[in-house]
This record gives structure tokens, C-alpha cells and sequence, in this order.
């Protein structure tokens, strides 16, 4: 009982790190600046301010996608926008370093 009422307030974290092994589409939408210092490889940016005009480029709205930002605030806004564009399968991966980090962290545990 008191776990079916903690299923109702406790929403489990998704394995995005999966995901990204079987082939996600990762959407950085930090400005190019930020991107071009530092980024997760494979990565896509398109800044946030530029995603409307842009989404195009995005293919395939089955596709899974992970948007991730500087702080995580764009990334929402980001999986917001593209499922009121019809996306179906995006997640917010929050803050672009948490991601890359959770990413190596399975690499070493991969080996």
C-alpha cells in the first residue's frame, strides 16, 4: 500500500545514459559560444532562441531526444517546445556537464 502511494508522488528517474547508447539525438541549446568551448561529443547545438526556426534539422519526431543547457532551465523549455511541435520521445537531460559526467561514469562502468 504505502508503495502504490509513493508511485503516485515519486516519478523515477529515466536512464537517459541508455538512450544515448542506442542512438539518442542530443540537442544542446546553449548559446554557440558555450558550445564550442566545451560539449558532449556527438552533441547537436542549436541555441534555444534559434530551435523554433530550426526544428527541421530535428528529422524524425519519433526520434528520442535529450535537450540539455548550461543550468537546465533552456533544456525544459527546449523539451517543452518540441513536444508542442509533435516530438514524442523528449527528455530533459538538465544541466550538460551532469549529463557528460553520468555518460563517462558509465563508460568506466562499461569496461
Amino acid at each position: 500500500m504505502i508503495e502504490a502511494i509513493k508511485n503516485l508522488f515519486i516519478k523515477k528517474e529515466t536512464d537517459l545514459t541508455e538512450f544515448i547508447y542506442q542512438g539518442a539525438f542530443i540537442l544542446d541549446v546553449r548559446n554557440k559560444d558555450e558550445f564550442s568551448k566545451l560539449r558532449i561529443k556527438g552533441s547537436v547545438n542549436i541555441p534555444l532562441n534559434e530551435l523554433q526556426n530550426n526544428l527541421h534539422m530535428l528529422n524524425e519526431k519519433s526520434r528520442v531526444i535529450i535537450t540539455c543547457s548550461e543550468s537546465g532551465v533552456k533544456s525544459l523549455s527546449a523539451k517543452n517546445l518540441l513536444k508542442i511541435n509533435g516530438y514524442s520521445k523528449v527528455y530533459n537531460g538538465g544541466e550538460w556537464q551532469n549529463l557528460y559526467n553520468k555518460i563517462k561514469q558509465n563508460e568506466h562502468s562499461l569496461l
